[in-house]
This record gives C-alpha cells, structure tokens and sequence, in this order.
C-alpha cells in the first residue's frame, strides 16, 4: 500500500468523517419538526439542509486536502446530497481499508446525487417556468413604463429571452402594471414562450425625504471647443408666463416672461438682463411666433424668478418685464468627510448647513428619514449609509427623533446627498413591519394577476409565515414566494428564512446585491453571495442573481469588461435579472448568449471538462519556429 494510503492515515479520516455524519444526523433529529412543518414535497429538501448546515459547521479544509490526495472526493460539491456526499467518500475509504462500512436503516441519506438534482431543476420548473430549450439558466426583466404603451417592446424581449417579467409596485400604478400584464399574456401566447410574471413588493424601503427648495434658477450656456471657442450659442424659449407653450424650435431651456414683452420682440433685437452674480447678459431674439420667440446667448447666464428684462432695438429700450416663475432646483446637502449631519423624522424638510459670516458652522445639515420609528432601534457607533453605499457615517449622538451623524466616507472632495435617496444601518436590528400597508393593497392585485410575489427586506421567518398568511386571505396561496435577502439580518438568518419559505410551494431566494453590498461590505458581497448560493442549493431552492448585471449595456448599448465577466458568473444561478433601460432588449439578447456558452463550460460551481479548442499542440505554432 502506497505511504499516503497507510492505515493510520484512513483510520482517522473514517473517524473524522464518521463524527461530521453522526452530528449531521444528530441536528436533522433536534429539528425533526422543522422537517414536519416543510411541505410535503420539501421536506426531503429541509433534511438535507439541516445536513449541510451540519456539514459547514465545520472546517474541513485539511480535510479536503487530505482526501484530494488520496483522489476522492473533497466534499466541495455536496450541497444537494450533503449526507449522500459523505456516505460516497466514506464508502471509499472503508474499501481502501478492507472492511465492510455498516448504517442503521433510519440513517439512510434522504436524497443522492442525482435526486439533489433533479429537485432543484423541478423546483426552479415549479417557481420560474420551464427551462429555456437551449440553456438551463432563466432571465427576468424588470418592466420599463414603456412596457405598457408598446406590446412590441414586451415581445422583443420575451423573444430575446426573458422568461420571467418583474413588476416593481414601487413605480406607476395599478393601471399600468395590468396593461404590462396584458401585454407579456399576449406575446407569450403569440410566440409560444412561456413568460412568468414577477410582483415585486415595494416593502419598507428606507429613503431620505425631501430637501427644502430655496432657490428657482435656471441656467443656459453656450458650447464651446476645447480652445473655448463658441461653437454653438445657448439658445432659449421665451414663452408667456399666464399661457406658457412648448418651444417650437430646438432650444436648451424655457423661461417664462411677461406677454407684452413678447409681443414687441422682433427678430434683431436684444433682451437685456443683470443675472444672478449682477454681470450684464445680452440675449440676441433670433425668431419669433404666436406663442414665444427663440433668443441666443454666447455667455452663460443664471437667472431667477422676477429677473428684470429690458427689450432693446436699436440701442433704445422698447419694453420691459419679469422672468416668471422657474420650477424649484432640486436642492442638495453637500458633504465631506468628518461632516456631521442630522438625521430626524419626517416633520421637517432637509437643508444644507447654516453657515455665519467667516464660513463656521452655526447648525449643522439636515435631513429626514421616511420611517422614523428606526431612529430608536440605532445606537451609538452604529454605522449608516446613503445612496447606495456611497455616502457613509456613524452615529454619535442617538435619541429618539433625531440622530447626531459623523461623516466618515465620501468620494474625494465630497459629494451631494439628494432626496429619495436609500438608507441603510447595517448595525441595527430595525423592528420594521414585513409588509407596509402599499403592499397589501398591492398583494390584492397580485394575487389574481401574478405568478410570483417578491418579499422585499424581508429579515425573519415570521416575515414569510405573514406573507403566506396575506396571500391565503386573497386566494393567492398557490402563488411563488421570492425572499428577496437585501439585509445583513436576512443574511444572518438565511438558514431559518430557508426553512421558514420550504413550508410553501414554490419558492425561491434573489440575492438584491445593491442593498446587500450596502450592508454586509462591499469587500465582503462575493463571499457572502456564494453562501448564499451554497445554502440555498443545499434547500433545493432556485437562486435569482439581481442588481446591476449588464447595466452599462442596457443603459448605454456597450457592457464593461467588468460586468461581462460578472453576467458570466451569475450562471451559478438558476436564473438571471435585468434591471430597464434603453437597451434592454439588446442586454437580453447578449445575457442569453453568454449564458448559453458558458454553460459549456460550466454547471453551478462544477467545471465541465468540454473539449478544449486550444488543446491540439499540432494546430499550434511552433514555439522555435522563429
């Protein structure tokens, strides 16, 4: 016998192997009722899941190692047959020891190989549809306004490849989700593809409230060369303030002024102006009509409501009169690092900082939080996010209605914190309602219109028992659950959240990676998404890959290298989403094919050993051929 086959050596591993299955077995009979309360065609899944939860609470990387010397098995593609998967290397070591390996009947493993399998491809069928005919993994789209004025639009992409549309409640109304819905029904019966519909809850999305609108300017500017030469003067649309029109000419901005102004203009004249900063302005009329006139400028010009107008010709004043009034400027709080910022409740709008005379700080900035009742769940030192990760702080001062912030990260120079934008408290455990009252008046158009229902911020089981209990009162019981885990307490409680979903059919898990990122670390999302993959294969659940997969691509029409190579990995999920944009149908279409490569290459997180193109040493040049 070989020296790495030596006794000792597979006594050990027998022995460690065997205690990692007598634990495993041990923790499926403490939940043995969890297994009970799973549906009936689950509960083979929430065993084998107890099993695998069983199996990580280990360390097994020398374990690994050692048997990956002895060429067996590593243990490092068991998810779907945890105990099976030990049973198989085990069975191999006894052999190489000589001796029969023996198990009571009641320990049998609940699922193989190939039924791990096979339950996780009926249970995607079940959730998301049947399988594509030329690959395994499926793609969703999130539904853009246009879906429900242009059935062309919706057949393009099921065409292309969406087997799955999501609806998000967070946008229009019901009117527009049902046209949306009309408009898939129709295209899947028209090309014979079937196409699910997802309704995604809006939830109790975390979001900074409105900014106090202080000032109503415009600005119009000329272009200009990179040798600062006009190439093509700023052109604006004067236009009555009681009856104001849209221009009738191609123009950068609209600005309201008095009717008798317009009137006396006439091509060649000039309106005169001292614009915010008091510098003289000269806007040259270029052409007139019934409802405005069309004036150039080759400077750029800031103006506000009731700016004074003169009309000149001839280097005489014909007529006077007022800018009407602008729409609001979108305000802003711009912050930097070591900034402090109050976060309150809803009652007050947000500002930027008060500021005295020599530039100190008299009040610092504010802003509000849609749901205040988490500002008592945040503590001190807790951290908090804005806008998607890009703005971070920690709490220094907590009270019930108002939260003290210290700025700890910006891009460099700073940057503007605006209205509706996302927050996040990684750190505090937020006693937030599972679903708001938006989402059961919304559960009451899913349930007799959709396939599927997302659970967003979902972060308890209790989450999922309310909804399933909401979906019943509506006769939506038969409908697909998402959990959609967005939250670094979904995360941490994914195995109970898993468990919690396996009591109904179908369901499904959408790793949401925008907030996700958001709260567990961006350094941290990669490990964090190939556990939750691991688990939820383990559960027999289908995965959906989300947020910002090929966004460059729907938005621009031309994908970075960066997230061409992301769309690839996200093949390790049964299926795929994409967020709107203007190409979108052109971003299906190119998901579609990458998926359908990659697949060639690739199952879940097992490489096919496919032939290689490049393997042939003869169809190669020569290396001393020069």
């Amino acid at each position: 016998m070989p020296s790495r086959y030596t006794e000792p050596v597979i006594d050990r591993l027998i022995s460690l192997l065997t205690e990692i299955r007598d634990q495993a077995v041990a923790l499926a009979r403490l939940h043995a009722g969890e297994v009970t309360r799973a549906h009936p065609d689950l509960r083979i899944s929430a065993a084998n899941l107890i099993h695998y939860l069983a199996l990580r609470n280990h360390d097994i990387r020398g374990l690994q190692r050692e048997l990956a010397a002895l060429g067996l098995s590593s243990l490092g593609r068991t998810e779907a047959h945890a105990l099976d998967g030990i049973d198989a290397v085990l069975a191999a070591l006894h052999r190489i020891a000589g001796r029969p390996m023996t198990r009571t009947p009641d320990e049998e493993p609940p699922v193989d190989l190939r039924g791990g399998a096979a339950l996780l491809r009926r249970h995607t069928e079940q959730l998301l549809g049947p399988r594509p005919s030329s690959r395994f993994v499926r793609i969703m789209v999130t539904m853009p306004t246009a879906a429900a004025t242009d059935c062309n639009l919706v057949r393009d992409l099921i065409r292309a490849g969406m087997g799955v549309c999501r609806i998000n409640s967070a946008h229009d109304d019901p009117q527009t989700w049902e046209a949306m819905i009309r408009h898939v029904r129709e295209a899947a019966r028209e090309l014979e593809r079937p196409c699910r519909i997802l309704m995604d809850l809006a939830g109790p999305k975390l979001r900074t409230g409105p900014i106090e609108q202080l000032y109503h300017v415009s600005k119009c500017r000329p272009r200009k060369n990179i040798r600062g030469i006009v190439t093509q003067p700023g052109r604006v649309w004067l236009t009555p303030s009681a009856a104001p029109s849209s221009p009738q000419f191609a123009v950068d901005v609209t600005w309201p002024v008095d009717r008798s102004l317009l009137a006396a203009a006439e091509a060649g004249d000039d309106v005169e102006l001292s614009d915010c900063r008091g510098k003289r302005r000269l806007l040259h009329v270029v052409a007139t009509g019934p409802q405005g006139c069309v004036a150039e400028t080759v400077k750029t010009i800031y103006v506000e409501s009731g700016t004074t107008l003169a009309l000149r010709r001839g280097g005489r004043v014909k007529r006077e009169g007022r800018i009407g009034k602008l729409p609001p400027v979108e305000e802003f709080i711009q912050l930097r690092k070591h900034d402090t910022l109050l976060l309150t409740g809803p009652g007050t709008l947000g500002r930027p900082a008060v500021l005295g005379g020599d530039g100190s700080v008299i009040s610092p900035p504010r802003v509000s939080c849609t749901l205040p009742d988490v500002l008592t769940d945040v503590g001190v030192g807790h951290r908090v996010f804005f806008d998607d990760g890009k703005i971070g702080g920690v709490v220094l001062r907590a009270e019930p209605e108002e939260l003290l912030v210290e700025i700890t990260h910006t891009p460099a120079g700073g940057t503007k914190l605006r209205a509706d934008k996302g927050i996040n408290f990684p750190d505090s455990s937020l006693r937030l309602p599972s679903l708001t009252d938006k989402d059961l008046v919304d559960l009451d158009f899913a349930a007799g219109k959709a396939d599927l229902v997302g659970l967003s911020f979902v972060r308890s089981a209790d989450d999922v028992h309310r909804l399933r209990v909401e979906l019943s009162k509506r006769g939506g019981g038969h409908l697909g659950i998402l959990l959609k885990i967005e939250t670094k307490q979904a995360f941490d409680r994914l195995p109970q959240l898993l468990l919690a979903g396996l009591q109904s059919s179908p369901i499904g898990v959408m790793v949401a990676r925008g907030d996700l990122g958001v709260e567990v670390g961006f350094e941290r999302l990669a490990e964090v998404q190939e556990e939750i993959l691991w688990l939820c294969e383990a559960a027999h659940i289908p995965v959906i890959w989300a947020t910002q997969v090929l966004e460059t691509l729907a938005r621009t029409g031309m994908p970075s290298r960066a997230e061409v190579t992301d769309a690839a990995m996200s093949m390790q999920a049964e299926c795929v989403m994409l967020n709107k944009g203007p190409y979108i149908v052109e971003a299906v279409s190119f998901l579609r094919n990458i998926l359908r490569r990659m697949e060639n290459h690739r199952h879940k997180k097992r490489s096919l050993l496919r032939r290689l193109s490049v393997s042939r040493l003869d169809s190669q040049e020569s290396p001393n051929k020069h």
